[in-house]
Order: structure tokens, then C-alpha cells, then sequence
């Protein structure tokens, strides 16, 4: 791996990351997954939607740092802070600041997610556990519960749409 992307590579990180130059950009997608693209930007496109207007720029960048590494189920504030270029009080304090903190916004987040997600049929509930960094089905559908007073199950069962 190191030879084929011209650097050391460090398997098992907190997160998934590498840089590429400028010149990538013109570079085509051989294998682009359509789907998943079509997908993504959907749930985003609404989430801003829903969102415009309350939302502080703080909140988004701190938003925008937890979804890069939710998938890994490993979201650590002093991860989110450093990536954001400051220490863990100096976000703290920020974020409080603006009647924030950073418990509330991971949890709201992966709540917004789950009910979108939960939409789209074709993804397993397995699926949507994973893209919200639970490591099993049944932590997922505990916190959903608690979020919702519903499980994913009831959700699509009853076919209910949710204002996230």
C-alpha cells in the first residue's frame, strides 16, 4: 500500500484521511458510485434545508468534523477540535458561547441522520447502525428509541415520516 500511494500508511486510525494534489481534480472517475453519490446528496441538500437560518457556522464545521469520522463509531472532541484547529477548552468554550455543546450536537446529528436514512428502504438497518458509528444493531436501536420513542423497526413499519 505505501508503494501504490507513495507514502507510509497507518491502518487502524481514528479516521479515514489522506490529501491529494490539486491536479486530482481533473483526474475521471472510473468506478463513481452513482447511487451513493445521488444518495448523499440528497440527505444533504435536506438536512441544509431543514437547517438554514438557527444554525451557527461553529455548529456546521463542528458537524461536518464528526460526520468524516462517525463511521468509525470513535467521535472524541479532541479529535473534532484539533481538526478544526483548536484546542478541547477553546471548543468548549466556543461552542458554549453560542448555548451549545458538543454532547447535544453529536447526538442531534446522528438523530437527523438516522430518520433520514431510515427513509431509503434499501438500507439495512445494519447499514444505517454502522454509518452512525454503532458497533451493533441493538446500541442503535436503543439510542433511536430514546431519540424517538419509536424503534427504526416501528418507523418503517408504520411507514412515518419524521421532522428531524
Amino acid at each position: 500500500m505505501a508503494r501504490f500511494v507513495g507514502t507510509k500508511v497507518e491502518f487502524g486510525a481514528d479516521r479515514d484521511e489522506f490529501a491529494l494534489n490539486l491536479d486530482a481534480r481533473e483526474l475521471p472517475f472510473i468506478h463513481a458510485d452513482g447511487y451513493l453519490n445521488d444518495l448523499l446528496l440528497k440527505y444533504c441538500e435536506a438536512a441544509l434545508a431543514d437547517r438554514r437560518g438557527d444554525m451557527s457556522q461553529l455548529r456546521t464545521r463542528v458537524e461536518n468534523a464528526i460526520s468524516s469520522v462517525l463511521p468509525h463509531g470513535k467521535v472524541r472532541v479532541d479529535d473534532v477540535a484539533r481538526s478544526l484547529g483548536m484546542s478541547k477548552r477553546t471548543l468548549a468554550r466556543r461552542l458554549s458561547d453560542e448555548g451549545l455543546n458538543f454532547t447535544e450536537i453529536l447526538q442531534q446529528l446522528r438523530r437527523d441522520l438516522a430518520v433520514r436514512y431510515l427513509d431509503d428502504r434499501k438500507l439495512h438497518v445494519s447499514k444505517i447502525a454502522w454509518l452512525l458509528g454503532f458497533h451493533e444493531v441493538s446500541a442503535f436501536t436503543h439510542a433511536f428509541k430514546r431519540w424517538t420513542g419509536k424503534t427504526p423497526r416501528e418507523i418503517r413499519t408504520a411507514g412515518a415520516t419524521m421532522t428531524a
